[in-house]
């Protein structure tokens, strides 16, 4: 009988070492100033949008998408992402990206886009009546 509870403590012992150690490992930063995020060498979210003056490449062969994007200062940040471009990206009014930057490109693992909303437009047309 106590082998059991003894068993039991140790895989709880585990299950809560486990946890902390893949808690400390998705700790990801949020910045909005991407002049952090090129002296950072964690993995970091950044908000920005999209510099349409500088258009997309989509490298199908390879699934390859590459952007710029802009934070509201106006610094702008290369985005390399290895996987297709999301459905939204041209009409997305804001764009999260995932990843880590490095010499010269943010290197992205994940990409949110943010849409306007339907209802932004009606908003707009009743606050100006």
């Amino acid at each position: 009988m106590n082998n059991k509870y003894i068993f039991g403590g140790i895989i709880i012992a585990v299950f809560f070492g486990v946890m902390a150690y893949l808690f400390t490992q998705t700790n990801v930063a949020y910045e909005e100033d991407f002049a952090k995020i090129k002296s950072s060498d964690k993995t970091i979210k950044a908000t920005g949008s999209w510099v349409k003056a500088k258009s997309y490449k989509l490298d199908t062969e390879r699934n390859i998408f590459t952007f710029h994007m802009a934070d509201y200062k106006g610094t702008e940040l290369k985005v390399f992402y290895k996987g297709a471009m999301p459905n939204n990206f041209e009409s997305s009014t804001s764009v999260v990206v995932t990843g880590k930057y490095h010499k010269g490109v943010f290197h992205a693992s994940d990409i949110l886009t943010k849409c306007p909303s339907k209802y932004e437009s009606e908003y707009e047309q009743q606050a100006k009546s």
